[in-house]
């Protein structure tokens, strides 16, 4: 018995110390987004989903001379009553043409709207000239200017290479479009552009970024690009804090005879 006794000791205390399967590590899974208005019990009816105020406002797509109703017209042709020289704030002195486009004046200077934006929908039609001259950044350059500060390229790409983050429709030296979707040099280009400006806080430091996406002939060449600041042609971005400000059209100093033509935006 004593004997019988003694093994049984012996297993049990065997048994307790082999080894036991390692335990599953507990994890902590990180929250998913959860939309507080679809909380609580579960609706059964289909309107208690339904809304109706506050109505959008009625916008005319075609209710202004072919542009929105709610739109604010820049240029169409008849003149610089919203523009001045960016250097000086004096009256513009770039070309006003027969046809209902402006033409930079060589070595003049960039040109900016009097007023000052946000957000805002942009849309320009933009064309080099037909009569190709120079490679590189010297062939039909010049820029549209967001908030006066950050650069969506014009250019003419065609048969021209570049560095590609200073190509058309690149948001410059920081963004390279997802496709190059030019038409032939001489021919209208459209840019239709969405920018959601920065915000800063009290202390002048960036909180939230600006994004970008640009349209370019209908294609989606900028996909709500983060704005990293500023786009100098040498240089890191900056980060000045700063309010509205004007859209600034650039002259880039090499006879690149840039034309413009039916601007108008919606502020946002």
């Amino acid at each position: 018995m004593k004997n019988y006794l003694a093994l049984l000791m012996g297993m049990l205390v065997l048994g307790s110390c082999k080894q036991q399967p390692p335990k599953a590590e507990e994890t902590t899974a990180e929250p998913g987004i959860v939309y507080q208005e679809y909380q609580g019990e579960e609706p059964t009816r289909p309107e208690q989903t339904e809304v109706y105020e506050p109505k959008p406002p009625k916008v005319e797509p075609y209710g202004q001379n072919g542009v929105p109703s709610d739109a604010i017209v820049l240029f169409d042709g008849s003149g610089f009553d919203e523009w001045v020289m960016s250097k000086d704030s004096t009256e513009v002195v770039w070309h006003l043409n027969d046809d209902g486009s402006m033409t930079v004046n060589d070595k003049t200077g960039d040109i900016q709207t009097k007023r000052n934006f946000g957000s805002v929908q942009l849309h320009l039609e933009w064309r080099s000239p037909a009569e190709v001259e120079r490679d590189g950044q010297n062939r039909g350059n010049s820029g549209v200017f967001l908030n006066n500060l950050y650069e969506v390229q014009v250019l003419d790409n065609n048969d021209n290479a570049t560095y590609v983050n200073g190509q058309v429709a690149s948001i410059y030296k920081q963004h390279v479009p997802l496709a190059m979707a030019s038409v032939a040099s001489g021919d209208w280009n459209t840019y239709d552009i969405i920018y959601h400006q920065p915000e800063f806080n009290e202390a002048g430091n960036k909180i939230k970024s600006g994004t970008l996406t640009v349209i370019h002939n209908g294609v989606l060449v900028q996909d709500h690009a983060e704005i990293k600041g500023t786009t100098p042609y040498i240089g890191w971005p900056k980060n000045p804090a700063h309010g509205d400000g004007p859209i600034r059209l650039q002259d880039h100093g090499d006879n690149s005879r840039v034309s413009y033509r039916n601007i108008w935006l919606r502020e946002l």
